[in-house]
Order: C-alpha cells, then sequence, then structure tokens
C-alpha cells in the first residue's frame, strides 16, 4: 500500500527532552501542556490538523504531526485563545534556558506529488494514517514511481532478469 494525498502538506515533528529527571516540577507540565492541545485539535475540525502519531522513549519524547498547510499551523501557534501560545509562554517564562527540559519542533512543507511511502504488512501509519491508502502497483510499485519520476518500471531484477517476488 502507499499514501496518496491531495495538494500540499506539513509534516511537523516536535518533541520535549527530560534533562534533569528529578526537576518533575520543571518538565511535567511541559509534558502535559501537548495532551490538552491535541484535545484542543481533535475538537475543531477545521484547525487543519490531519493527525498525528506520538513516539514516547525514556528521555526523549516526540509527536509527529500532519497539517493540511503552514498557515493552519502558525495560526494555531499565535492563537491567544488556544492551549499552545500560553504553554510556550509559561515554558520561557518558568524554564527558559535553564536546560531542565529541552523542547524542539521541525517543520517540512511538502509540495504536491513530492513525498512517497510504501506500507507492507503495516496497520495504518504515519502519513498513511491521515491520507488515502492505495495499492503500490503499476505507477506506484517503485519509489521512483510514487515520486512521478518513472512508471514503476523501474524495480530491480533477479540475475534472471525476473523482479524479485518478495519486493
Amino acid at each position: 500500500m502507499t499514501a496518496q494525498i491531495d495538494g500540499d502538506f506539513v509534516v511537523f515533528r516536535i518533541g520535549i527532552r527530560i534533562n534533569a529527571f528529578w526537576k518533575v516540577h520543571e518538565w511535567l507540565p511541559v509534558f502535559l501542556a501537548m495532551p490538552r492541545m491535541l484535545r484542543e485539535l481533535d475538537a475543531d475540525p477545521e484547525s487543519g490538523l490531519l493527525g498525528y502519531q506520538t513516539h514516547f522513549g525514556v528521555r526523549n519524547h516526540m509527536l509527529t504531526q500532519y497539517w493540511r498547510s503552514f498557515e493552519h499551523l502558525r495560526q494555531y501557534a499565535r492563537d491567544s485563545d488556544g492551549e499552545h501560545l500560553p504553554a510556550w509562554k509559561r515554558f520561557n517564562r518558568e524554564v527558559g534556558s535553564s536546560g531542565d527540559v529541552g523542547i524542539w519542533h521541525e517543520t517540512f512543507l511538502v509540495r504536491d506529488g513530492e513525498y512517497e511511502a510504501v506500507y507492507n504488512n503495516m496497520p495504518p501509519f504515519g502519513l498513511g494514517d491521515v491520507a488515502e491508502l492505495v495499492p503500490a502497483s503499476g505507477r506506484f510499485e517503485t519509489a521512483a514511481g510514487r515520486l512521478g519520476r518513472t512508471q514503476g518500471d523501474d524495480l530491480p531484477v533477479d540475475e534472471d532478469g525476473t523482479p524479485p517476488t518478495d519486493y
């Protein structure tokens, strides 16, 4: 299977890193702010958030979000009536540059058709969880085909000239 989504979209990765486990009073409010934001976004279908996945580790926690546009993401980030802006201001005021907890984000603007994905033996995940899943066959059988650079006729071949059956 492969994912197809119409138009441009945004991939936004955001996370925290707990640098001082013993300073729970510093990192716990930061950690708890995200679920409130996600509930707020889930309740507003017009927010532009298409979906997200959370990834938890011992020290690092990350969220991958898919947005309809950068404008939607920016509007949410700067909304003074929303959960994000007050949480951001609180972090800067109360944690600042103490080093006890780190926050980060990365924003990727993805133009229509300039992405590719494939999912084998997987439940909907990543972009495939927020986009339409279609068979990875024909033009969509190879990465180059999914990117529109070939017609999907560039499969690797075994020594006898046939495509591998498990590809």
